[in-house]
C-alpha cells in the first residue's frame, strides 16, 4: 500500500499558536480490531446489539469506580490554559485536537445522560447523544492522543487528559469498538509474553547472538542469560531492545553493566515484555493480566531484584501501578505477594529502573568508562513522556530528570540541553506514543513530532548536536522513523545504555 501523502510542518523561526484548521485531521483513523483480534483479548468481536446503551452504561460504571473521572467532567472551564500545549494541535492547527476541544468530546456525551441540565435541557448546555457520528469523531480523536499529560501540567484544575482518553477507549473496546494495533499487541502478549509475538527459541538465538557479537567486539565474554534460576536480577525489557534498532544496543549496554559489576542477572523467556499496552487502552484488568507474568516469573525464578529495561509506559506501570495490581512492593496480601517480599532484597527498591540500578553503580565506583570512546557525538536527551510526568527514579524529586543526565556526563564529555520550555516536566513527546506507533496514523505521528524536531533543530544549529539520548522504546521507534522527514539522519536517536556501551571499561581494561 502506498504511504499517504501530507504536508510536513515547515520549522518555525518563533513558537506560536498553530492557525485553526477545522477538520484537518478528521480523516485520520487506526485500523479497527478484526472479530478474531478482538475476541483473542477477551472482548466483544465487532459492535455489539444497542451499543449506544451499553457504551453510556460502561461510562457510568468508569464514573463510579473512579472519582478522578467524575472530576475531570465536571471542573473544566474551559480557560484554554491548555489550548497550544498539545504537539498535535501544534503540528495539525485541527482544534478537535486542542485538549479541552478532545475531552469536549467525551464531556458533552457525559453532560446528557450524567446531569440534570444536560437531561432536561441538552441543547443549552451542549450536551450530546451517544450517536455513531459521535462514536466516529471518539474512535478519531481519542486515538490522536499519546496520554502524554503536557497539557496537564499547565492546566490550573489539574485536570489529567490521559485519563479522559484511557476512559473513551476502554468504552469503545467493552462494545467491540477496538483499535488494532493496541490489541493485537495485547493479544501476543497474552499467547507468547511479549508485544512482538517473539517465541522463546527465537529469543534464546537472538541472545547467543548477541553474546558473539560482543566478544567479537571486546575479547570478553558477556552473557546474556534466559531464565537462569537463582540469578540476582530479573530483568525485564522492551521486547524490541531484543532485535530492533537502535533498542539492541542498549540491550548490550545493560550486559555489560551487570558484567562489570559481577552481578547475575537473567532475562525470561515467559515475562519476556516490560511494555504493557493496558494501559493505553486503560483497562486495568488487562494492564494487571500483563504484569503478573512478570510476578510469576520473579517467583519461579527465585531472583532477589526486579529491574525495568529502558521504556517510558513500562516505568510508569511498574512504577506506579505493579504494587496495586500485583504486590511487586510492601502491601500486597495475597499468599503469593507475601511469598515475594520474603524472596526480595528489601535493601533495594520494588521494582528498580535500568537507570537507577547503572547510576547507583556509577558512585559506587564498580564502573569505569572511557568517556573519550563517545567523543564523537554531541548528544542531547528527550525526557519521554511517562518517566517525565508519571514517575520517579532516585531518593529525592526530580531524580527522573536528573539520573539519566547523570549517567550521560559519566559516560561522554559533550552534553547539551534542548530549550528549557521542551524538557524536564515540560517535554513534549516525540509523537508515536500511547497506542498510535502504527503506519495506519502516520501522518499524525510526523505532525505530532514537530515541536520536538524544532528543539532538536535549534540545538544541533547552535551547537552541532549529532545524537539524542531517550529511555523509551516507543521513542527510539517513533524518532527512527520521522526524522528523516524533518531532515535529520534516523540513525541519530539511541538509548543511554548505547552510550554506556560504548563507553564502559571490560575485562583487563578496569
Amino acid at each position: 500500500m502506498a504511504a499517504p501523502e501530507f504536508k510536513v510542518p515547515e520549522f518555525r523561526e518563533f513558537p506560536s499558536v498553530p492557525a485553526l484548521v477545522p477538520g484537518s485531521m478528521a480523516h485520520s483513523k487506526p485500523y479497527v480490531a478484526s472479530e478474531k483480534v478482538q475476541e483473542g483479548i477477551g472482548l466483544p468481536g465487532q459492535l455489539v446489539d444497542n451499543w449506544e446503551a451499553k457504551a453510556i452504561e460502561k461510562f457510568g460504571e468508569l464514573l463510579g469506580k473512579y472519582r478522578s473521572l467524575r472530576v475531570f467532567m465536571d471542573s473544566c472551564v474551559h480557560c484554554g490554559a491548555c489550548t497550544d500545549k498539545c504537539h498535535y494541535f501544534i503540528g495539525t492547527g485541527d482544534p478537535k485536537n486542542m485538549p479541552v476541544a478532545r475531552q469536549e468530546l467525551m464531556r458533552s456525551v457525559y453532560r446528557r445522560y450524567f446531569t440534570l441540565p444536560g437531561k432536561l435541557f441538552p441543547k443549552l448546555v451542549g450536551a450530546r447523544d451517544m450517536t455513531r457520528e459521535v462514536l466516529d469523531e471518539w474512535f478519531s480523536y481519542f486515538w490522536q492522543c499519546s496520554e502524554c499529560r503536557r497539557c496537564s501540567v499547565f492546566c490550573p484544575y489539574g485536570i489529567d487528559t490521559a485519563e479522559v482518553t484511557m476512559a473513551a477507549r476502554h468504552i469503545m473496546d467493552s462494545i467491540g469498538h477496538g483499535q488494532k494495533y493496541s490489541n493485537e499487541i495485547l493479544g501476543k502478549v497474552h499467547k507468547i509474553g511479549n508485544n512482538l509475538g517473539l517465541p522463546g527459541p527465537a529469543l534464546e538465538n537472538t541472545l547467543e547472538g548477541l553474546e558473539e557479537d560482543v566478544k567479537d567486539d571486546t575479547g570478553v565474554d558477556v552473557k546474556y542469560p534466559l531464565d537462569v534460576q537463582g540469578a540476582e536480577v530479573l530483568l525485564v525489557t522492551p521486547s524490541a531492545d531484543f532485535f530492533a534498532e537502535p533498542h539492541i544496543e542498549s540491550l548490550i549496554g545493560y550486559g555489560k553493566v551487570f558484567h562489570a559489576a559481577g552481578i547475575s542477572w537473567t532475562l525470561s523467556s515467559y515475562a519476556s515484555e516490560a511494555g504493557n499496552f493496558g494501559l493505553f487502552n486503560g483497562d486495568y484488568a488487562m494492564m494487571r493480566k500483563v504484569a503478573m507474568r512478570i510476578r510469576e516469573q520473579a517467583l519461579e525464578l527465585g531472583v532477589k531484584r526486579i529491574v525495568v529495561g529502558e521504556c517510558g509506559h513500562a516505568w510508569r506501570v511498574a512504577y506506579a501501578f505493579w504494587n496495586t495490581l500485583t504486590g511487586i512492593g510492601n502491601n500486597g496480601t495475597d499468599p503469593f505477594s507475601v511469598e515475594l517480599q520474603k524472596q526480595l532484597d528489601p535493601r533495594y527498591k520494588e521494582p528498580s529502573h535500568i537507570c537507577e540500578f547503572t547510576w547507583d553503580l556509577i558512585q559506587q565506583g564498580r564502573l569505569k568508562f572511557d568517556k573519550e570512546a563517545n567523543d564523537s557525538r554531541i548528544i542531547t536527551f528527550h525526557d519521554s513522556c511517562n518517566v517525565a510526568r508519571a514517575s520517579r527514579m532516585g531518593d529525592r524529586p526530580g531524580g527522573q530528570f536528573d539520573i539519566p543526565r547523570s549517567i550521560i556526563k559519566a559516560v561522554a564529555n559533550k552534553y547539551v540541553d534542548m530549550a528549557p520550555d521542551t524538557v524536564r516536566e515540560k517535554t513534549f513527546c516525540c509523537g508515536g506514543g500511547g497506542g498510535v506507533l502504527t503506519d495506519d496514523l502516520l501522518e499524525l505521528r510526523v505532525k505530532g513530532a514537530f515541536p520536538r524536531m524544532e528543539a532538536l533543530k535549534q540545538v544541533q544549529e547552535q551547537h552541532g548536536v549529532n545524537f539524542m539520548a531517550t529511555i523509551c522504546a516507543i521513542c527510539k521507534a517513533q524518532f527512527s522513523k520521522v526524522l528523516p522527514y524533518y531532515g535529520f539522519n534516523m540513525r541519530m536517536v539511541g538509548g543511554v545504555h548505547q552510550l554506556v556501551s560504548t563507553a564502559i571499561r571490560l575485562g583487563d581494561e578496569q
